[in-house]
């Protein structure tokens, strides 16, 4: 039952996901159909990861409460999602009456709602289902965002001159629809539970509540860092040079794809071993392959180097996303998971005001980005392995409740 809710999570996520790219591909339209300058294009993303550093956290911490109060979260995110969906179904009506308040109203609206789809479904997931199940359960909805991320070069080339109310009515529709369903999920997810015998867990086999989560943020904080700089700044640069850029649509992706086949394995290593030993481990390879794909001198060993990174990518996500519901526990999943949604969040945020400041095109600044994937992973790894010793040397049990 539990892995066709995980499936079930995964197509919310693909659909969620698919918004996203969709809104991005056109909002240069919209901005200038509203008679917005072309800079506020990235003033506005830039705004948007900012609303969601606040709201993902704001949004976990708030499906926790329901979900102590009522025992259900489903409809709050059904709610918050069917508003969302229609502040963004009526974007590319509003933006070419020319009103770039109206516009801008919608995108907030839209903004803050959609967080409604990040932490709490991963709440419903610390609540209900068995902590060794977990990390299958996590994999199969970032699977989703994974898939999404493959195809966002193809969706733009499909995309291309299409009247933009069509994608956003599809898309909108889709997530709104498939998203329905999180209410039956729940149920499901709820009757194992309370079906299953209650066999509390050994105190060595999960983050212990009041183990500090400050070292496991910053870790979180210098992956992500990498992540963004690797995949947004510097991977179309060095396909470029080695490939040319007629080859990016197709080599792009790789990272993904590579990402969406080592989902499962990492979620399985994730349940043999503590999740940020997993974490740490699959951070430095990460730096291991940014290192690599720096140094690469064919496009063979460059791709290579790229699907390496994808994979330990995966190890890194799944794991995190592990332990934040581990050490949330029951009561407290949805607020640890949507604190580490905000700092990918913040990250992201990061890596757009770099982009607006002109770090990239600067030749001393541009060096430093270079390198940064293969230092910030290897600060996480470090991170995890200095700060949360005492987690490493302790005894490991199976674990076998929630």
């Amino acid at each position: 039952m539990t892995g066709s809710v995980g499936l079930y999570l995964g197509v919310v996520q693909f659909f969620f996901a698919a918004t996203w790219i969709v809104y991005v591909i056109f909002l240069p339209q919209l901005v200038a159909q509203a008679g917005l300058p072309k800079q506020a294009f990235l003033w506005i993303l830039m705004a948007d990861q900012l609303v969601f550093v606040l709201a993902d956290w704001a949004s976990g911490v708030a499906a926790d409460r329901v979900g102590r109060i009522t025992g259900r979260v489903a409809h709050l995110v059904i709610g918050a999602t069917l508003v969302s969906c229609a502040a963004f179904i009526a974007m590319p009506f509003v933006a070419p009456g020319g009103s770039p308040v109206a516009l801008l109203v919608l995108i907030a609206v839209w903004a803050v709602t959609s967080s409604a789809l990040r932490a709490p479904p991963l709440a419903l997931v610390g609540r209900h289902v068995a902590r060794p199940a977990q990390p299958v359960l996590l994999a199969c909805s970032l699977l989703g965002i994974g898939v999404a991320n493959a195809a966002q070069p193809y969706l733009g080339l499909m995309l291309r001159g299409i009247d933009p109310r069509v994608p956003f009515a599809v898309s909108s529709l889709s997530l709104a629809l498939v998203t329905l369903g999180l209410v039956v999920a729940e149920g499901r997810l709820a009757s194992a539970a309370s079906a299953a015998p209650a066999v509390k867990a050994p105190a060595a086999s999960a983050p212990s509540p009041t183990e500090p989560i400050s070292p496991f943020l910053v870790a979180a904080l210098f992956a992500a860092l990498a992540f963004q700089v690797h995949v947004f700044i510097d991977s179309a640069p060095l396909y470029t040079k080695l490939a040319g850029a007629a080859s990016l649509p197709t080599l792009m992706p790789l990272f993904w794809v590579a990402f969406n086949v080592a989902m499962f394995p990492c979620s399985l290593a994730c349940k043999r071993w503590p999740a940020h030993r997993v974490m740490a481990v699959a951070a430095l390879l990460c730096a291991a392959a940014a290192l690599a794909s720096r140094s690469a001198p064919t496009l063979q060993l460059l791709i290579g180097a790229q699907l390496v990174a994808g994979a330990a990518w995966a190890g890194v996500l799944v794991a995190a996303f592990a332990w934040s519901l581990a050490r949330g526990g029951s009561a407290r999943s949805g607020t640890w998971a949507g604190a580490l949604s905000s700092v990918l969040a913040l990250a992201a945020l990061a890596r757009l005001a770099s982009v607006s400041a002109g770090w990239p095109k600067d030749p001393d600044l541009a060096s430093a980005l270079f390198w940064w994937p293969f230092l910030g992973w290897l600060l996480a790894s470090g991170v995890i392995f200095v700060l949360m010793k005492p987690s490493f040397t302790a005894p490991r049990a199976a674990a076998t409740g929630r």
